[in-house]
Formats: structure tokens, C-alpha cells, sequence
């Protein structure tokens, strides 16, 4: 290895086979620019894949995104899942979102047990045009003392009802079910006694509330339900 002096300072060089190499400052500083090139290449290269990776993964998640259920598809008057009454399988009740729905609580041993039968006539007749009666056993009025399956093997065997009915329940006092403490609350009103009627238009409005001597096959009663069927308020 020889040194040899410049005027800008020492170089390095070598000698093979006895010739002298000398690198000249200028290419020493061209190769270290190089290098330092090369270095910020690789560095951003790094940062770009950094940032790279979470926008690929946002895309990724886009589309899940977009195939949510969008908000508000189940209205807040149905958005509940109670027990079916004959084998208590639970029922989400979005499933009649868009439907006008009649909303009755209902009793074995009540003077007004015989409306099981109009309700039956009246799901029957417009059920292909969008109405479904949900009926809410309930022993609040001290007429309901029956297991499950009593009032189940009562409804079906006596009255015929295939309309659904959901799990014996509360519908009115501190143990309301959900449902019911919602349809107080939008309507202004609680059950007064069994088979108290409270009316859902297609978008989830509690449209009407109707007493226990409302019956099924009232003309009004019929009639606001066929305005909603078609659309009306």
C-alpha cells in the first residue's frame, strides 16, 4: 500500500504487481455519492412498502364494508328476538319489517278469547298483502295461568291460530318485555286488559292502539288495516 499526498488531503492506493493505483478524489467522492444514493433508494423503498401495507388492507376490508346491513333496515318497533310459544325457538322479529303488523296480547280464560278466531280470519284473509298478527300470551291479567304448550295446544286446537305467537311474556308493569315498553312508549298507552291491539305500518310506525272491545272484524278496525296494506297512513 503506498500514501500519497494531495492538496486536498491523503489518498490511498495500491500496487499490483508493481504498478501504482491511485483512486483521485473526485472518483472516491462519485462512488461514496453512489452509495449514498443507493442508501436513500433502499430506505424509501422500505417506507413505501410501509405505508403500502395498510392501504391494502383497508381495500381488502372495503368491500365487507359495503355488504353491511345498512342502518335503520329493521325498524326500532321490531328490532327484538323473542321465543316461539309451541317449541321456543327464537324468533327475530326484523323478519316483518316492511309489513303492517298487529300486535295483541292475548289470554285462555278472557271473555275476549273468542277474538282469537277473528285474528285468525283477518291474518288469513291479507296475509298475502303484507299483514301479520303477533300474538303475547300473558298471565298480567290473571287469565293466562297455562304453561307453554297448554296455550300452544289452547290456541291450535280450539281457534286454529297458525298466526305466530311468541313465549308468554309481560306486556305492561316493571317486568314489560322490550317490545311492549316500546310500543307504550311510542303510543302513549299500555294494555288495559287482554287482546289490546296496537297497529305497525310498513315503515315501523306505531300507527294506532285499539281496546279489548275493538274486534277483529270491526269495519274501522278493517279498514285502516287495508289503507296501510296499500300504503296510506
Amino acid at each position: 500500500m503506498r500514501i500519497y499526498f494531495t492538496p486536498n488531503g491523503v489518498n490511498y492506493g495500491q500496487t499490483i504487481s508493481g504498478v501504482s493505483y491511485m483512486r483521485s478524489l473526485p472518483e472516491q467522492r462519485s462512488r461514496a455519492l453512489q452509495r449514498i444514493a443507493l442508501s436513500g433508494a433502499l430506505v424509501l423503498a422500505a417506507a413505501a412498502a410501509v405505508v403500502a401495507t395498510p392501504r391494502l388492507a383497508h381495500a381488502a376490508d372495503a368491500p365487507a364494508a359495503t355488504a353491511a346491513k345498512p342502518a335503520g333496515a329493521c325498524p326500532a318497533s321490531l328490532n327484538f328476538k323473542f321465543p316461539r310459544l309451541q317449541d321456543e325457538a327464537p324468533q327475530n322479529l326484523c323478519q316483518y319489517a316492511g309489513k303492517v303488523v298487529v300486535v295483541v296480547n292475548t289470554a285462555s280464560y278472557c271473555g275476549f278469547t273468542p277474538q282469537y278466531e277473528g285474528l285468525e280470519a283477518l291474518y288469513a284473509k291479507y296475509r298475502e298483502r303484507g299483514l301479520v298478527v303477533l300474538g303475547f300470551p300473558s298471565n298480567d291479567f290473571s287469565q293466562e295461568p297455562g304453561s307453554s304448550k297448554e296455550i300452544a295446544d289452547f290456541c291450535y286446537n280450539t281457534y286454529g291460530v297458525k298466526f305466530p305467537m311468541l313465549g308468554k311474556s309481560h306486556v305492561r308493569g316493571s317486568d314489560v318485555n322490550p317490545m311492549y315498553a316500546l310500543l307504550a312508549k311510542q303510543s302513549g298507552t299500555t294494555p288495559k286488559w287482554n287482546f289490546y291491539k296496537y297497529v305497525i305500518d310498513r315503515n315501523g310506525q306505531v300507527v294506532g292502539s285499539y281496546n279489548s272491545l275493538t274486534k277483529p272484524d270491526d269495519k274501522q278496525f278493517v279498514s285502516k288495516i287495508e289503507q296501510l296494506l296499500d300504503g296510506a297512513r
